[in-house]
C-alpha cells in the first residue's frame, strides 16, 4: 500500500493555451484541484514553493485554506526553501494551518533549489553568517524552527502584560501537538538526507538529486532513501519515518492524452549542472498506456523503496485534466502494482 498525492508547481501564465492564467487562477484551482483528488480517494495535496516567479510562493493562506474546504485529505508543501523563512514566524503560521485542517499537514522543507534571482533571500531581509553559505543558513533556520515546534517555552514573559500568561517561558501560539513529526527534508544528496535522519525529519525526494554515482536516477534514490533510514535507526527515534518520492506519471487512456503526452516521452534520465560545481541528475517521465506503464513502474526501485508517492501534474491543463490523470492513475494503475 502507498500513500498517492499530487504535487503542483502552480504555474501561470497569460498564454490563450494554458487554463491558468493568472494568481487567482493558480490559487484557486490549487484549492479545486484538492478537493477533486479528496473525492476521488486521493491522499495528499502537496504544493511546491517558488519565489520571484509566477508560480505559488506564500504557502500558509493556500494551506489553510485546503484544509478548510476538505476533510480527509493530507496537505503538504514540496518544498518551502527555508532560506527565505523566519522559523518563528513560520511555527506560527504552521500550527494555524495544521489547527485549521485537524492535523493533516505535512510541511515539506529544504535549502532551497535554482532560483529565478540572484540570492534572492536577501531581498527578503537575510543574509548567511560568517564563514556560513547559504546552505548552511537555510539549514540553521531548519534547526531553529524543529526546536521551536517541540512546544517548549523559551521566552521570558513582561512582568505586566496586556493579559495574563501561563507559567513559566512563553512559547510561539497557537501551538499544534505532532506537528513536529510531520516535518519533511527535501534532499537532494545522500549527506543531507542522512542529516535530516538524525534530526527526525521525513525524507522527500525530489525528480532530481546529485549525480554521486552515475547510476540511473532510480537506483541512486534508493541508495539515498536507504542511507536516509539506516541513519534513522541509528539515531534511535521511537516512531516510524515516512519517504515520499515525485515523480512525473501519465496513463495514456484517451486522444487527449496522446495528444499531450504521447509524443514527448522522456525515455531516460537526464544530466545537467544546477550550478558551476553540482552535477545533478534528473529523473525520467512515465507516459504510456496503463500495461505498458504498470511494467515500468515495477522497476523503479525508489518507488519501491517509499511510502508515498506525489504526482507531479501539469496545473496549466486545468483541474479537469489534471483530476482526470488522478483518476486513471488510482484505478487503472495502482491497484495492478499494489498500490492500492
Amino acid at each position: 500500500m502507498k500513500k498517492i498525492g499530487f504535487l503542483s508547481f502552480g504555474h501561470w501564465g497569460p498564454s490563450f493555451q494554458s487554463a491558468t492564467r493568472t494568481a487567482a487562477d493558480a490559487l484557486q484551482q490549487s484549492i479545486e484541484l484538492a478537493e477533486a483528488a479528496e473525492d476521488l480517494g486521493a491522499d495528499g495535496a502537496y504544493f511546491r514553493v517558488h519565489h520571484f516567479a509566477r508560480q505559488l510562493s506564500a504557502p500558509f493562506p493556500l494551506l489553510a485554506a485546503v484544509g478548510a474546504r476538505t476533510r480527509r485529505i493530507e496537505i503538504g508543501t514540496g518544498v518551502i526553501d527555508m532560506r527565505y523563512e523566519n522559523p518563528f514566524y513560520m511555527a506560527e503560521e504552521a500550527g494555524v494551518a495544521d489547527l485549521i485542517s485537524g492535523g493533516r499537514l505535512q510541511l515539506g522543507i529544504s535549502r532551497g533549489s535554482p532560483e529565478q534571482v540572484i540570492d534572492g533571500w536577501r531581498y527578503f531581509g537575510y543574509q548567511p553568517q560568517e564563514e556560513e553559505s547559504d546552505a548552511d543558513m537555510g539549514r540553521r533556520h531548519s534547526e531553529v524552527l524543529l526546536d521551536v515546534l517541540r512546544g517548549e517555552g523559551f521566552a521570558k514573559p513582561n512582568p505586566q502584560p496586556m493579559f495574563a500568561n501561563p507559567p513559566g517561558l512563553l512559547r510561539p501560539e497557537p501551538f499544534s501537538e505532532g506537528l513536529r513529526d510531520r516535518i519533511w527534508w527535501g534532499s537532494g544528496s545522500n549527506a543531507t538526507a542522512v542529516w535530516a535522519a538524525k534530526l527526525g525529519m521525513n525524507l522527500q525526494s525530489s525528480t532530481l538529486k546529485d549525480d554521486e554515482t552515475g547510476e540511473a536516477f532510480h537506483i541512486q534514490q534508493a541508495k539515498q532513501i536507504r542511507a536516509w533510514r539506516a541513519a534513522w535507526l541509528e539515531a534511535g527515534h521511537a516512531r516510524k519515518p515516512r519517504v515520499s518520492v515525485s515523480r512525473s506519471i501519465f496513463p495514456l487512456v484517451n486522444e487527449q492524452d496522446r495528444a499531450y503526452f504521447g509524443a514527448s516521452r522522456q525515455e531516460g534520465d537526464q544530466v545537467g549542472y544546477l550550478d558551476e560545481k553540482t552535477r545533478a541528475i534528473f529523473g525520467r517521465s512515465y507516459a504510456a498506456e496503463p500495461e505498458q506503464l504498470i511494467a515500468q513502474l515495477k522497476q523503479d526501485e525508489a518507488i519501491a523503496e517509499a511510502d508515498t508517492l506525489l504526482l507531479t501534474i501539469p496545473n496549466q491543463l486545468g483541474v479537469d485534466y489534471c483530476a482526470h490523470v488522478l483518476e486513471a492513475i488510482l484505478t487503472q494503475v495502482a491497484p495492478e502494482l499494489g498500490w492500492r
